[in-house]
């Protein structure tokens, strides 16, 4: 897939296209450093050396199953280099996600998610304080007939540190990769949190003052785009757009993360995914449900897609009742119609493999 690609968690998912449109924010008053077109602050020589240019990063992420395209190996290789954290958008199952987890592991450094949601709040995100544990710290000081002061109680000890924290306190040598992932599902109010973190690498803790990471975390986000989010936060950030591949791209994913498959079913299966996201459904299928599609039809022997085997595997694709019947009412015969027989050099040479994917 161009500008995308797929590693494996949870589901298998989807690709992205990496025609993407990419954009760095304009700078924000809450940055300190150095402005644009100079790192603000290091990403550190080791980085630098494993990533020296985009073309390394589409190499390592290809390495990983993760088929990059030019426009989005490049955002990558400026938001490290230039120690930005990096937006990117898309709709669901492009492999936005994918993303941070596979330059966590072509850096060799930990990873820490915040999985986004209506609700969540800096408890969940920064910190929160163990009052159980601060409790039973009372109650022993007690039985020695001793006390804690507030500066005792309220130490690091007591402290329940979440993803934001974990990756600010991350030791190095490289930096941690930190993903806020989905974070239009979270409330407005709860991008103002992330606003310190973003724009100095810092959080500030009321009881402890503000805690500064050494090796400052590489920050992805990553949108669906059911709302805007605030200018404040977009500023920070650079940007990328991240489209869905075109056919002959999911095909070739597919065949990475299925090799079971054959090539002409591979490219089918994509022509016929193409064709039921141009339907009006609830829960378009993304590169998730096309791997999951094909890994069905191969495991049923399947070497070119046909009515019958469509018929069949339908609950591999399609997630939703009313989906389900809409496409029904088309017909297994229309889906197939003008994917069979179709085919593509690049797809149906055995020797050429394209990137799987994970959840977008």
């Amino acid at each position: 897939m161009s500008g995308s690609g797929h590693g494996s968690s949870g589901h298998s998912s989807s690709g992205h296209t990496g025609s993407g449109h990419s954009s760095s924010g304009h700078g924000s008053s809450g940055h300190t450093g150095s402005g644009h077109g100079a790192p603000r602050r290091g990403a550190g020589a080791e980085v630098r050396r494993l990533l020296p240019d985009v073309d390394a990063v589409q190499s390592a992420f290809d390495s990983e199953d993760y088929l990059a395209d030019e426009g989005l190996a490049t955002a990558v290789f400026l938001a490290v280099t230039l120690a930005q954290p990096l937006l990117l958008e898309g709709e669901p199952g492009v492999g936005k996600t994918e993303v941070a987890k596979t330059l966590a592991r072509v850096l060799g450094t930990p990873l820490f998610r915040l999985q986004c949601y209506e609700g969540i709040d800096a408890g969940e995100a920064l910190y929160e304080w163990n009052y159980p544990r601060q409790l039973l710290g009372i109650r022993l000081a007690e039985a020695r007939s001793d006390t804690l002061t507030e500066h005792e109680l309220f130490s690091a000890d007591y402290l329940l540190r979440r993803p934001m924290l974990q990756a600010i306190e991350h030791a190095g040598p490289l930096p941690a990769v930190l993903l806020l992932d989905e974070i239009d599902r979270a409330d407005a109010e709860f991008e103002a949190f992330t606003f310190e973190l973003l724009a100095e690498a810092a959080i500030t803790i009321p009881e402890l003052g503000t805690v500064r990471a050494a090796h400052p975390p590489i920050v992805i986000l990553t949108s669906n785009r059911t709302r805007d989010l605030h200018d404040a936060l977009t500023r920070r950030c650079l940007y990328h757009w991240i489209d869905y591949p075109a056919p002959e791209r999911i095909a070739a994913i597919v065949r990475r993360r299925v090799p079971a498959s054959s090539a002409p079913l591979a490219l089918e299966a994509a022509a016929a995914i193409t064709k039921l996201r141009s339907l009006d459904l609830v829960k378009p299928p993304g590169i998730a449900e096309a791997i999951d599609w094909v890994s069905a039809l191969a495991v049923l022997g399947v070497d070119r897609l046909a009515p019958r085997q469509v018929e069949q595997t339908w609950g591999t694709v399609l997630k939703n009742r009313d989906d389900l019947e809409l496409a029904g009412a088309r017909g297994a015969a229309w889906l197939v119609a003008d994917s069979a027989g179709t085919d593509s050099p690049g797809v149906h040479s055995p020797g050429v493999h394209s990137p799987g994917g994970s959840h977008g």
